[in-house]
């Protein structure tokens, strides 16, 4: 067990929150502290200089410290922390660590007796939690899924159960295929898209996965984050006899077994591999 009081420590790293979007939001703890350090640690150099040059803060060291560099910028910090330098480090945006670089410095610095202490700013996480239509009590954050279908597909699978709110991080080119795969997976449950936070083109999207998927995908640009209903408390749950006998009506009625699959999903809020699974050797 270790207890350390970070101001108490003769050592200390201080993690920068930066803003999402507007640069109003920059903490005025976090300037004085960039105004007073030695050094800057930051994910890329440029972005940090223009919100350092909006600031009016000049003179500082800025060192990249980024995913394929960080096991070694960490220990270039440790040895700068202990020759007495104050050092700060700050991504892009938002808070360090937090689907950002930042977890080996950090670990890095606790195991070598270096204090840390974080200066709290914006979260494009909890911007978009509050302004959803969803439960607030209880939330998941995930974070980025896998790029590829399969592998992401999988880490929905796992997720299937999840009663808490859930909320994502998606690039702008890979969010139908993400909603794509959530719907197929989890079902057509409430979600609210959340893009462009904090900033003028500032947008919340309420719907349905379903409802969503329908959208001119070539208007959602911008750092996007999804917000997405857990699964329902006792909800009631179709049989796999039920389902069947729901496709069967479907097909009678005259509709294709891909349209009959889609008005199940919709209707029963049903994942589209679930249902398909059951009926694909329907005759």
């Amino acid at each position: 067990m270790k207890r350390v009081k970070s101001y108490s420590s003769p050592y200390l790293l201080y993690l920068i929150a930066t803003p999402i979007g507007n640069l109003k939001e920059m903490n005025p703890r976090a300037i004085e502290t960039l105004s007073d350090c030695d050094v800057i640690m930051c994910e890329d150099t440029r972005v940090s200089g223009k919100l350092l040059g909006f600031f009016n803060i000049k003179g500082k060291e800025l060192l990249s410290l980024r995913e394929h560099n960080e096991s070694s910028m960490a220990d270039l910090a440790i040895t700068l922390i202990k020759q007495g330098k104050k050092v700060v480090y700050m991504s892009d945006a938002g808070y360090p660590t937090i689907s950002d670089p930042g977890e080996i410095l950090v670990n890095k610095c606790i195991a070598n007796d270096i204090a840390v202490s974080t200066i709290n700013g914006s979260s494009a996480m909890l911007s978009a939690l509050l302004g959803a239509n969803l439960s607030k009590d209880k939330f998941l954050f995930y974070g980025f899924l896998d790029a590829k279908k399969v592998a992401r597909e999988k880490q929905l699978k796992e997720l299937e159960n999840e009663l808490y709110t859930i909320v994502f991080y998606e690039a702008p080119h890979r969010i139908e295929a993400t909603l794509h795969s959530i719907y197929d997976v989890l079902g057509d449950r409430k979600v609210t898209l959340c893009r462009e936070l904090t900033k003028i083109n500032e947008e919340y999207i309420y719907g349905t996965v379903g409802e969503l998927l329908e959208l001119d995908f070539t208007t959602i640009i911008g750092e996007i984050v999804i917000v997405l209903e857990g699964k329902e408390k006792n909800k009631e749950v179709l049989s796999d006899i039920e389902i069947e006998h729901l496709c069967r009506e479907y097909l009678a009625k005259g509709l294709t077994k891909k349209d009959a699959i889609e008005a199940i999903c919709k209707e029963n809020h049903l994942a589209k591999n679930q249902v398909y699974n059951i009926i694909k050797n329907l005759d």
